[in-house]
């Protein structure tokens, strides 16, 4: 009668939907990956989620839709973010000068820290990054500058390689257009029970999250 009874709760178990056996996500979340790093996730019942992180100086925002895959969700982003690009744009002076590299925001201000390596007709390339006033070549480099790559390193933002022409005079000068800077598709990730916590599975890796827990009425 009792393994009767058990294969009786058995079958019925495994007749119930996928989406009745999952366990229910939604709800509100904080990470849970260092002191160093903060960020939240909201799943809300109405199939709307809301997530947003912060690493030193990166930042990063999104919200969307999620549906149910089996035991986990995943996550649509609407509407699609603009990704920021790199254009390139007319010479500029800085401090009385043109610099060998300038990389500047639409309204002008320039954008340091941005990486490079300049190739030239001969020798090997150069790697640094820009400062306040963009960078110059130093006096003793005799060499002609044939091409230069940029990449903002914090949020990995990169344009093809300029190849400079002799109207460029060996400098280069583009503009770090933002569009949607800071707003990330997370169209894909997915994000599942693991014991205590919540994982979300994105391309560039894992992100743990535990429930929010808010703190207690100070009375």
């Amino acid at each position: 009668m009792r393994s009767s009874f058990l294969a009786a709760l058995l079958a019925a178990a495994l007749a119930l939907p996928a989406s009745a056996q999952a366990p229910d996500l939604t709800g509100e979340y904080q990470l849970a990956e260092g002191p160093d790093v903060g960020g939240g996730l909201l799943i809300s019942a109405d199939g709307t989620y809301e997530y947003g992180l912060a690493a030193g100086a990166l930042d990063e925002l999104s919200r969307g839709r999620w549906e149910r895959q089996g035991a986990a969700i995943c996550l649509i982003t609407d509407p699609k973010p603009v990704p920021p690009v790199f254009e390139k744009a007319e010479p500029l002076a800085v401090e009385g000068s043109i610099p060998t590299i300038l990389v500047t925001w639409p309204n002008g201000e320039a954008v340091s820290g941005v990486t490079f390596r300049i190739g030239f007709d001969s020798g090997e390339p150069v790697e640094d990054y820009t400062q306040y006033n963009g960078w110059t070549l130093p006096d003793d480099e005799k060499r002609i500058p044939r091409w230069i790559e940029v990449v903002e390193p914090i949020y990995d933002i990169r344009a093809p390689r300029y190849e400079l022409t002799e109207a460029d005079r060996g400098r280069l000068h583009v503009r770090l257009i933002p569009n949607d800077l800071g707003l990330i598709d997370l169209t894909g990730a997915c994000i599942e029970a693991r014991g205590d916590r919540v994982v979300m599975r994105r391309k560039e890796g894992e992100l743990r999250f535990v429930r929010y827990e808010a703190e207690p009425a100070i009375e």
